[in-house]
């Protein structure tokens, strides 16, 4: 049986310490895209980067520095393993609903909602007359399902907001439900946040969840709060999700994939 990572002492070689750092980076990657992607918006060259993933080197402080801040970790991450860097609970695991929220967060299976990249489309929240197509990437950290995902560029722009990659960017996490999973998603800041319903297709490979996204704002003459959505998982070469990564945004109802279209029941109000 393999001893469990500890943190170092004053004796441990420097090796062991770039070895612990490298772990630690591998696992802070496991959300994103590709390596690549990564290091463009660390700024960081991608030879070097992956000289600390393998453990070969340290990477200078002004550099490690830059790390911390866009992982949000601190300098820890060069003497203890990552999981062991913050043992706050989490509002979700506090004590007072743990019970009730926090419980049955780490049982949602492979089988029930795979890894991996999903399609989505809805109908948008603010332009009446088209549909919101997107593209997410699941994983699993530590038992717990966690999903990501960016805002199209074009759809950032349309509403003057900026489209670099940090505002881009929402996260969230999946959890099970009695008949189906939820998701709770949120730009930086809580900001932005959405909640969604899905519930798995019986048929048609199985590859499709149903249900809808609702986003908590008030009530306006305009827009929705509202809207059936439609999960997709692409179990595709990475050649090919990239290509529909290029056509994700504000579409027109009739470039939607035909499955899409038939459940979206676009002029039918949403129950």
């Amino acid at each position: 049986m393999s001893q469990p990572e500890t943190a170092f002492t004053s004796e441990t070689h420097p090796e062991e310490l770039r070895q612990m750092f490298g772990r630690n980076l591998r696992r802070l990657c496991v959300p994103y895209r590709s390596v690549s992607d990564l290091c463009r918006q660390l700024g960081i060259n991608r030879t070097q980067f992956n000289r600390y993933l393998s453990g070969e080197s340290f990477p200078r402080p002004d550099v490690l520095h830059l790390i911390c801040k866009f992982f949000d970790v601190d300098a820890r991450i060069l003497l203890e393993p990552l999981e062991a860097l913050d043992t706050r609970p989490g509002v979700l695991n506090h004590p007072f609903l743990a019970g009730n929220i926090g419980s049955g967060m780490q049982t949602l299976t492979e089988e029930a909602f795979p890894s991996g990249f999903y399609r989505f489309s809805r109908k948008s929240f603010v332009e009446s007359d088209l549909v919101v197509v997107g593209l997410v990437f699941v994983f699993r950290d530590n038992q717990y399902t966690f999903l990501r995902g960016y805002e199209p560029r074009a759809a950032m722009s349309s509403h003057g907001l900026p489209a670099n990659g940090p505002v881009r960017e929402y996260r969230g996490y999946v959890s099970p439900q009695e008949d189906g999973i939820s998701i709770n998603v949120s730009h930086r800041h809580n900001m932005a946040a959405t909640f969604g319903f899905l519930g798995r297709v019986a048929a048609f490979q199985n590859k499709f969840w149903l249900g809808y996204s609702a986003r908590p704002t008030r009530e306006t003459l305009r827009g929705r709060r509202v809207a059936r959505m439609v999960y997709e998982h692409l179990d595709l070469p990475l050649q090919e999700i990239v290509s529909l990564a290029r056509n994700t945004g504000y579409v027109d109802p009739d470039a939607l994939p035909d499955f899409h279209k038939r459940h979206l029941m676009l002029d039918t109000p949403f129950t």
